[in-house]
């Protein structure tokens, strides 16, 4: 009973409808109590209300960082690797040894134009998807049920769930028999756990048993699999492509700067000229660089991913391709969780 009070004391914040610093709160608190925050009715919301809530709240999806186009494309010139490639150019400009200049800089644009160009198509092919499998919902508006998008779902909205539906948002059950509802997708549990009537239930659920009735009280980024999916978002790590170039560029930058110190010293203390100085260490650095490998790495991984997409395998990074090329043991169970 504590725990039905304590939240209690914070109910004046919600008297517009549910407040989104309670949704922790909506599940665990009496069904008749979270009925009256979100002021929702057996009847369902009204169309006016829903829009009103849809402004106020935002669609029900989770919101994903767009990058910018043409700072990605730029991040394919920095790096170790491109950066020597980069003083390659330079130095080839300065001692105006032209086609060595051209060759190099055709193969750095052309490595960020490949990369650039296949994490683009990735990303249209995956929204394509995403269209085509917009998920529906039966929603209950002006005590009428209708079929609608996912996305447009509010907090107060009632909707019907049943056998083989992916729960759209969290919602806490309403009177009917008990369902089982398999939270693999949240859990990783594979076996299907028993709600019964006033029981929080999680977006990404899915209904494995029986059908009831359910009233939502979280959407969007405040759902509990929204939340875990911004944790996982905001996680930037390096992958094991990504650690093993730098490691070689971090190695060819050294060798490559220690050599040309002692050329430079060498040259110096011989009071050779300046231009003559520039071309050793142009054929020192073009020798020290793999000025191909990103090209070469680049189109490999694309014409993977070309042969994943006929399988329908969609690649969103390239260097996901090494990644996963690089697992020894992959632990699942039949379910595949």
């Amino acid at each position: 009973m504590m725990e039905a009070n304590t939240p209690q004391s914070r109910a004046p914040k919600s008297k517009q409808g549910p407040n989104p610093d309670a949704k922790d709160d909506l599940k665990s608190l009496p069904l008749a109590e979270v009925e009256k925050k979100l002021a929702s009715s057996p009847n369902g919301l009204s169309q006016t209300e829903a829009e009103k809530r849809l402004a106020q709240y935002g669609p029900n999806e989770i919101e994903e960082k767009e990058a910018n186009a043409f700072l990605k494309f730029l991040s394919y010139f920095w790096g170790p690797i491109p950066w020597m490639i980069e003083a390659a150019v330079i130095l080839s400009g300065v001692a105006q040894h032209w086609p060595d200049f051209g060759i190099i800089l055709v193969l750095l644009i052309a490595n960020a134009v490949v990369g650039f160009w296949e994490e683009h198509q990735a990303g249209n092919a995956i929204a394509a998807l995403k269209a085509k499998l917009a998920s529906k919902a039966q929603v209950k508006r002006d005590g009428k049920w209708g079929s609608r998008e996912s996305r447009e779902l509010v907090p107060g909205d009632i909707i019907h769930l049943r056998l083989g539906d992916i729960v759209p948002a969290d919602a806490r059950l309403l009177e009917g028999d008990p369902v089982e509802v398999d939270q693999s997708a949240l859990t990783g549990e594979s076996l299907p756990v028993t709600h019964q009537a006033g029981d929080a239930t999680f977006s990404g659920s899915i209904i494995r048993t029986g059908e009831i009735d359910a009233l939502v009280y979280a959407t969007g980024d405040n759902t509990y699999f929204g939340k875990t999916a911004k944790l996982v978002q905001g996680a930037q790590t390096a992958s094991h492509f990504q650690r093993a170039v730098l490691k070689i560029g971090n190695y060819l930058i050294i060798l490559a700067v220690l050599l040309m110190a002692v050329i430079i010293t060498v040259a110096l203390f011989r009071g050779d000229p300046i231009l003559t100085t520039l071309q050793f260490a142009l054929v020192l650095t073009v020798a020290a660089i793999p000025v191909a490998m990103p090209t070469v790495l680049s189109v490999t991984m694309a014409v993977g991913a070309r042969l994943l997409a006929k399988k329908e395998a969609i690649v969103t990074r390239l260097a996901a391709i090494e990644e996963l090329a690089g697992v020894d043991v992959l632990c699942s169970d039949k379910t595949g969780t």
